[in-house]
Order: C-alpha cells, then sequence, then structure tokens
C-alpha cells in the first residue's frame, strides 16, 4: 500500500512539472506573469518553444502553447513592463539553450 501510494506521488509530480502553458487575455487569469527581455542574459528562464506536447515535459523551459486553457498546466500573461513580471523570460531557438538562469523563481512552474 505505502509503495502504490509512493508511486502514485511520484507520478503526479511529474506529471504537475510539465510544460503546457495557455496565454491569457487578462492578468487576473494568470498563474504566473510574464516579461519577454531581448537579451539572454536579462531572463531568469530561456524557453524553448516545442511542437508537440510530449517534447514539453519536466521543468526545464520546454514550453509548448497549448491551444485550451483546460490542456495547460500553467496559465501565462504577458505583461508589458519587467517591473510587472513575476518572471523574465528569452525566447531561444534551440531546445538545448532551455534552462533556468535564476532557480530561485523555478518553484513559479511547478
Amino acid at each position: 500500500m505505502k509503495l502504490s501510494l509512493i508511486v502514485l506521488l511520484v507520478f503526479s509530480s511529474y506529471l504537475c512539472s510539465a510544460q503546457n502553458i495557455y496565454s491569457v487575455k487578462y492578468e487576473s487569469q494568470a498563474d504566473v506573469k510574464v516579461f519577454v527581455v531581448d537579451y539572454e542574459s536579462q531572463a531568469d528562464l530561456l524557453v524553448y518553444k516545442t511542437k508537440y506536447t510530449s517534447q514539453a515535459k519536466g521543468n526545464k523551459g520546454l514550453w509548448h502553447f497549448a491551444s485550451y486553457a483546460s490542456q495547460a498546466d500553467k496559465t501565462v500573461f504577458f505583461v508589458k513592463y519587467a517591473s510587472q513580471a513575476d518572471i523574465k523570460i528569452h525566447f531561444v531557438d534551440y531546445q538545448s539553450k532551455a534552462r533556468w538562469l535564476n532557480k530561485e523563481k523555478i518553484h513559479l512552474f511547478y
């Protein structure tokens, strides 16, 4: 019984860290407020946009933008100013470049 409970908890925590993102229209609907910066060095997280949901596993900056809010693990709102954001991101062109630069903010996507 304990083993099955542990397996269930580990599996559910794995699912919770998937990065299916939905961009909402209003700030009040968002789990996280995001600002996109121009340079990698300004970012907390380097994000790679994946084509498929299956590629967006783990909390590593691999994001798949869901078509519907119900498909998303996290909802985000893109703010106009960095001072309004919970996190600053920079979109990268290669999956291998996706990573956290500021690990203090990693909890926002669990």
